[in-house]
């Protein structure tokens, strides 16, 4: 079962790399055919070229700003079965390809599978607060797609999808750049087939938003979009803010 690997990049040259040796680590010595597609997003400082010091990488150029517009044309490029969309500031934890793998082969007809992330350099009082939030996320997460039937939930950044069921939905939602684009994906699959969520699949990745946003108010932001995108079918914040550095100036 072959995996393809999408990291989108907006100005990631400083996370980049510990991203790509984090996959790397993970499909050496596994026999698993992969492939890593780093997504260069109109990047103006030298994602272009950290992706290209790789020669384990295959980089698309996507010039079009935007989330889903990344991990579309990253899909596009793709050859595997299986598609792991993996942000760029997230590290692949010990074990991850083979809980993925695992899954899917146990489980023969789920399209999509994903988990939560647990920020490397968030405090303790911090990240336990995360913790809660996530336990009440796959509460609710249980309950829409167990009880009501309305859904199902995926942590962008962390989750794996099968290539039939992104076809079978026409692929990602180039309507929605940022909040709301992984409740629409996990929507859309759970129409057609299973869209799994579980708090064992973690993924590591930075908390710059959670720092510079605040952690309720990114709870209350996240919560709201994805009820909306649920039930009204599009995310109610359009507008995002842009945590990343800026590109020191040469010369």
């Amino acid at each position: 079962m072959r995996l393809s690997f999408v990291v989108p990049a907006y100005n990631e040259e400083a996370y980049l790399p510990a991203c790509i040796e984090s996959i790397l680590a993970e499909i050496r010595g596994l026999d698993v055919p992969a492939e890593i597609i780093v997504v260069n997003n109109a990047s103006t400082d030298r994602t272009r070229e950290v992706a290209l010091s790789y020669p384990e990488v295959k980089l698309v150029d996507e010039p079009r700003k935007g989330l889903t517009h990344a991990r579309q044309a990253g899909f596009n490029a793709s050859t595997g079965e299986l598609i792991a969309n993996v942000d760029s500031d997230s590290r692949l934890p010990q074990g991850w390809v083979r809980r993925v793998l695992d899954e899917f082969e146990t489980r023969s007809e789920m399209l999509a599978l994903s988990g939560p992330l647990v920020y490397y350099d968030l405090s303790p009082a911090r990240s336990l607060m995360v913790r809660v939030f996530y336990g009440l996320g796959w509460l609710t997460y249980a309950v829409n797609r167990h009880v009501l039937r309305v859904g199902s939930m995926v942590q962008g950044g962390n989750f794996v999808v099968t290539r039939h069921g992104l076809e079978r939905i026409g692929g990602f939602n180039l309507a929605i750049t940022f909040y709301g684009e992984d409740t629409d994906l996990a929507r859309r699959l759970a129409q057609v087939g299973e869209v799994r969520f579980t708090l064992g699949l973690k993924m590591f990745s930075s908390a710059r938003r959670l720092k510079k946003e605040g952690i309720l108010t990114m709870a209350m932001r996240y919560s709201l979009n994805y009820f909306w995108t649920i039930f009204r079918e599009q995310p109610f914040t359009r507008e995002h803010i842009d945590v990343r550095e800026r590109p020191v100036s040469q010369g």
